[in-house]
């Protein structure tokens, strides 16, 4: 929506006055190019269906180690869609979230009841004036005691928002300010595009009208997304990578895109809903199909090179044919390439 504050600091330092339905500014306003009000937009499914007593929420999730998260939002609001798509298209910070919080969803202008944690009784939106909310989405961090740790009024780019996590997981509050925390970590911004090599396939895509029997080599992944850029910037670009990318038709697709394609099926339909179709749920995902467009094989995890490079040569070589297991094919590629001088580091 409107003043989504893109500086960093002044949107977690401003005050926020409680505003109401009418006072809103509509949510196309100044937004970003290409987004636009998207309606309601569902949540993950790992959020917490809670009962909105808030005193009980950050019980449990004390006895489970973990911290509360408030996520406000609301219907419209694209800014909530990109914290969705984006930042949670991204298994690191899915994995961050799901392993160290509790995240509960409220409606700014919901009428659900909420028990807030002086035992008060009240509707979500009045919660939420309560709380002072005027921006969506907004996020609210709270200790074991129910204090906010941070609060995060608007939008963050995938790279501060992962500083949030590891900040309120760590309890590093007991040390240091998270200005403090985040000058040092200084966690560096995604390029903010496709990467579309030269010699990848191009649009039109009719992957149904290929020439020959390569494998074809789907990347689904979006444009602010860190382990992407280290998949293309680096990974892809080592010798042994390149050699093995050679023997596939390789296209990169938008997996939040409307670009018009062609499966290998022969059905016409977008990027975005075909990763739909597939279940594609992460940036990167590497999906693999042999020369007859049947899907054989897909990494969707964050992978170093050796594992990157041994999906490739998995597919390419045909190994997936005879050896059903990847972990043993991967162990047994391991050992064959370190009794020939080659040491594999995983974490390279």
């Amino acid at each position: 929506m409107k003043s989504m504050l893109p500086l960093f600091w002044l949107a977690l330092f401003s005050i926020a006055l409680p505003l109401s339905a009418e006072t809103l500014p509509a949510a196309e306003d100044g937004l970003e190019p290409g987004m636009v009000n998207p309606g309601y937009h569902e949540q993950p499914e790992w959020f917490k269906q809670s009962f909105l007593d808030l005193r009980e929420d950050i019980a449990e999730a004390s006895e489970a180690g973990r911290r509360l998260v408030l996520y406000f939002y609301q219907d419209g609001c694209p800014y909530c869609k990109k914290l969705l798509e984006t930042n949670f298209s991204q298994r690191d910070i899915v994995d961050k979230t799901r392993g160290n919080f509790d995240v509960v969803a409220i409606n700014m202008w919901g009428d659900r009841e909420v028990t807030d944690l002086d035992g008060e009784l009240m509707t979500e939106k009045r919660f939420a004036e309560k709380m002072r909310v005027m921006f969506t989405p907004t996020l609210l961090f709270l200790d074991e005691q129910g204090d906010v740790v941070v609060r995060l009024n608007g939008y963050y780019p995938p790279h501060q928002f992962e500083t949030v996590l590891d900040y309120v997981a760590g309890r590093h509050e007991k040390d240091e300010p998270l200005r403090a925390f985040f000058e040092k970590r200084a966690p560096p911004a995604a390029s903010g595009r496709l990467h579309r090599e030269p010699g990848f396939l191009s649009p039109p895509y009719r992957f149904d009208r290929r020439n020959g029997d390569r494998p074809l080599l789907v990347l689904f992944e979006q444009r602010e997304c860190p382990p992407c850029d280290e998949l293309h910037m680096d990974i892809l670009k080592r010798p042994e990578s390149r050699a093995l990318l050679e023997r596939f038709d390789v296209a990169v697709l938008d997996m939040w895109g409307k670009e018009p394609l062609v499966t290998p099926a022969g059905e016409p339909t977008t990027s975005s809903e075909w990763a739909r179709q597939l279940g594609v749920q992460y940036a990167p995902t590497m999906v693999f199909f042999d020369g007859s467009g049947r899907e054989v094989f897909r990494a969707e995890a964050y992978l170093k090179a050796f594992h990157i490079q041994s999906a490739m040569d998995y597919v390419a070589s045909g190994a997936y044919r005879e050896q059903p297991s990847f972990q043993r094919f991967i162990q047994a590629r391991a050992d064959r390439l370190e009794s020939q001088g080659v040491h594999i580091d995983l974490m390279q």
